[in-house]
């Protein structure tokens, strides 16, 4: 694929630029005919020229996708048509990656294609979930109520993502303000004393020799301590993209002390909420178990999932396999075995996904509120440790004065 820089005159008589990417110039130009601009110019682009853009991580988060949809239903439900909806989105979209997703969707809508198809085709943009929600519900005519449902489900889904980041951040950025403080005491406080310890000329208590030695070695070597935390870091990711480490930090996951109850948590309102959006849209179980497998985060819940689709596609009941595996609540497999036993799956799912969203909810206000005095705790110990080197031998100084 090649990329094109163009200037167009739009529908409204206004100028637009913009890039496309195509295999060759006569693509470019009976695209944007289609669309209705009048080409002024169009040129390749180079590497010098192409437009960068920096993405860190996927481009294309929940809440953008909750937005897309309900903007989608109120214009919908309003009589205007499919194509008109996207052609109106990809204007006011304030995402750049998602609105040019939207035209490329509509394009191929004009074409003649259906929504779901033309969504496929943008697969690294609309995720599976959406994509077979919307083949559902051309298929049943109940697009809009479709759209409604996928709005609520990419909300709640954000919510809970949130609150799970909640509880992982606050640790990270308060253990990072820890050691920040630490080697600012390393690198100009105790360095400000050792003059002063030196001048006492006395013999200076283990504690202080040690944190003496602590801050030589910190400022001597500080290159060498961000070389090793450099690989470490490196080494970990390398691993964490590695088959074997994906598996053990997720199993690890779901087992640490404090965190792995809101991990688990989490993963059941996941698996709880799409499958009810999948079986209530009337998806087949096998598929709506296989898309649900792609979107769990925690690999070990991913491979439960799709182990649980082939025992499914064997005959037996999806609340087994679920109890089998041992990595989800015993509430969760109780609710699907009655949802089985009763015909009525798809509301216990979307019960069990409301009560597992409170569970994340209340779990992270519970462990905010242990973690936040127990880290202030252990900062305020490092701190006096190395407050008390630097005390002490001051203290023994003045105490000998008093004796004289």
């Amino acid at each position: 694929m090649n990329s094109y820089a163009y200037l167009v005159i739009d529908k409204q008589g206004k100028e637009k630029k913009g890039t496309m990417e195509a295999i060759n110039e006569d693509i470019v130009k009976a695209s944007l005919k289609a669309e209705g601009h009048l080409l002024i110019s169009i040129s390749p682009q180079n590497v010098l020229t192409k437009d960068i853009q920096f993405n860190f991580g996927n481009p294309i988060k929940p809440r953008d996708l909750s937005v897309f949809c309900r903007q989608f239903v109120s214009i919908l439900s309003a009589g205007v048509s499919i194509i008109n909806v996207l052609d109106m989105l990809s204007e006011q979209t304030e995402n750049k990656v998602l609105a040019k997703a939207i035209k490329g969707v509509q394009i191929a809508v004009e074409k003649g294609e259906t929504l779901a198809d033309a969504m496929a085709a943008e697969k690294k943009i609309f995720p599976g979930l959406l994509i077979h929600m919307v083949e559902a519900g051309e298929a049943s005519g109940d697009l809009e109520i479709v759209f409604e449902r996928m709005a609520e489900h990419f909300e709640k889904d954000t919510k809970l993502k949130a609150q799970v980041k909640k509880a992982m951040i606050y640790p990270i950025v308060v253990g990072i303000v820890a050691i920040a403080v630490i080697f600012v005491m390393m690198l100009v406080v105790i360095p400000n004393f050792v003059g002063i310890f030196q001048d006492m000329n006395m013999d200076l208590p283990a504690m202080t020799r040690m944190v003496i030695g602590m801050s030589d070695f910190v400022r001597g070597k500080w290159f060498l301590i961000v070389i090793v935390v450099a690989l470490i870091i490196l080494g970990f990711h390398i691993f964490k993209k590695s088959g074997s480490g994906r598996f053990i930090l997720g199993n690890l996951a779901l087992k640490l002390p404090l965190f792995g109850k809101i991990i688990t948590k989490s993963n059941s309102s996941r698996l709880a909420r799409t499958l009810s959006t999948l079986i209530t849209a009337g998806i087949p179980m096998i598929e709506a178990l296989d898309i649900t497998a792609k979107i769990m985060d925690n690999v070990i819940a991913k491979q439960v999932l799709i182990d649980a689709k082939d025992e499914v596609i064997k005959g037996i009941p999806l609340s087994v396999p679920i109890r089998n595996s041992g990595i989800f609540p015993p509430m969760v497999c109780q609710m699907i075995k009655i949802g089985e036993e009763s015909g009525n799956l798809e509301s216990m799912l979307e019960k069990l996904a409301d009560y597992y969203d409170e569970e994340v909810k209340i779990a992270t206000e519970s462990l905010t509120a242990v973690l936040e005095p127990m880290i202030i705790v252990v900062l305020a110990l490092v701190v006096g440790v190395l407050i008390m080197a630097i005390m002490q031998p001051m203290m023994s100084m003045y105490s000998g004065l008093d004796n004289l």
